[in-house]
């Protein structure tokens, strides 16, 4: 299928610059298009991944993308979308986010040798070289302040404040499309519906600076704002944003996250983050409307995403302990898997490595007294890794430690605690 056809057909497409002269660009040769990401953090979440997943979009139908960092502009911070001032990063550390969000999109795109492989830029590259006066004198010029006013990114911010430095952002940003246009024939910008002014503002320094000697051909993109139907954030949880790096985000958290997705928001997120077929995607919809309880989409979803984003064994280990959660059967996950899973339960250090259940559960807080203690354990309501035990003389064994560092205490039907050793 045509790739614009396509792209609308799965709804990812909310503003074209001209979709008719785009259309005929990209049918009658290869394009180099980018979008960047600025690095506010050391890791990239899974807001970003729409943009970089419209990358590879555009790499698998033959063009070339390129991954900009943004190691300049995320020292000023983009005003887009918020209503305060970003907090400023020191040159050290947006230096060491940028490198650590290189390597996530390494996942997402190929980097390896080809036609059309991706290409990483980073704009502090030509922005740390510009100074003040060559600032104002070769862009500032070609910027209106009643332009730069109308733009929402903008006006949104006046009534509240915006400061000179977010208020210069667009203009740094345009200076990107012009030197990726110079240096590597870009003529594509993509990025999320909040950088429409930004990408406008663009496409307006390239027309005026290339002026009197060729035409511009250059166009710009945006795909949509995710929302969800319960009206919550996309990309939020109870724990926080869901990362892109293993370490801030688990695999299985991740693959949680997908899995928990709701009826409503399912083939719509199959369709953005996926390139499963729009055949494939309307049969998954018949699922979920035919029945909804076997979740079938959502595992197609999360399995597509954990492989993507971490590799195909995280994919199964997410898999392992979202089983053995379910199944009771803790003593099949490693040590490992141990900490994946139970990461956010309540955790307590045993000093002994063979306590009495009885005082342990006191100790740890999971029961309130002895008396409560005993009469858990009489009343079955005590698991050990999953199996019911009811021996008031009971002491945590080696069998009762995984791996030697782990034992899993359930009290009732869901209230987990973590004992580490």
């Amino acid at each position: 299928m045509e790739l614009l056809k396509d792209l609308e057909q799965r709804g990812l497409i909310n503003q074209v610059t001209d979709e008719e002269g785009l259309q005929k660009h990209l049918s009658e040769k290869q394009v180099t298009l980018y979008c960047g990401f600025d690095p506010t953090a050391d890791s990239l979440h899974i807001g970003h991944l729409l943009p970089l997943m419209m990358l590879k979009r555009f790499q698998k139908a033959g063009h070339r993308p390129i991954a900009l960092v943004g190691g300049g502009t995320g020292m000023i911070g983009d005003p887009s979308g918020r209503s305060t001032e970003r907090q400023l990063n020191t040159a050290e550390v947006v230096l060491g986010y940028s490198e650590s969000i290189k390597n996530q999109m390494a996942k997402v795109l190929n980097f390896d040798e080809g036609e059309n492989a991706a290409v990483a830029r980073n704009n502090h590259e030509w922005l740390s070289e510009i100074t003040v006066i060559d600032f104002l004198r070769d862009t500032g010029k070609h910027f209106g302040i009643n332009y730069m006013l109308a733009k929402d990114s903008v006006e949104s911010r006046i009534e509240n404040g915006i400061s000179f430095t977010e208020f210069t952002y667009m203009i740094l940003q345009s200076l990107d499309f012009q030197k990726l246009y110079e240096k590597e024939n870009c003529t594509l910008q993509i990025g999320g519906s909040d950088q429409w002014g930004n990408i406008t503002a663009g496409l307006e320094l390239l027309r005026r600076t290339a002026a009197g000697e060729r035409e511009v051909e250059a166009y710009g993109m945006t795909i949509p704002l995710i929302t969800k139907a319960d009206g919550t954030k996309f990309g939020k949880t109870a724990g926080g944003a869901v990362w892109l790096d293993p370490k801030k985000t688990t695999p299985y958290e991740f693959y949680q996250f997908w899995i928990n997705a709701d009826d409503r928001d399912v083939i719509r997120f199959l369709k953005y983050f996926t390139f499963l077929s729009l055949e494939e995607i309307a049969e998954l919809e018949k699922e979920v409307e035919t029945q909804p309880e076997k979740r079938v989409a959502q595992r197609r979803l999360a399995e597509e995403m954990t492989v993507l984003v971490h590799d195909e064994k995280a994919l199964e280990q997410a898999e392992r302990i979202t089983e053995a959660l379910f199944s009771g059967d803790i003593k099949s996950l490693s040590g490992d898997e141990i900490e994946q899973g139970f990461k956010d339960v309540p955790a307590y250090s045993s000093d002994e490595k063979e306590p009495q259940l009885l005082q342990l559960l006191v100790d740890s807080g999971i029961a309130s007294s002895k008396r409560q203690a005993r009469e858990d354990i009489s009343n079955g309501a005590i698991y050990i890794n999953g199996e019911r035990n009811q021996d008031l003389k009971h002491t945590i064994n080696e069998e009762d430690r995984i791996e030697d560092r782990f034992t899993i205490i359930r009290r009732g039907k869901k209230k987990y605690f973590l004992v580490r050793f």
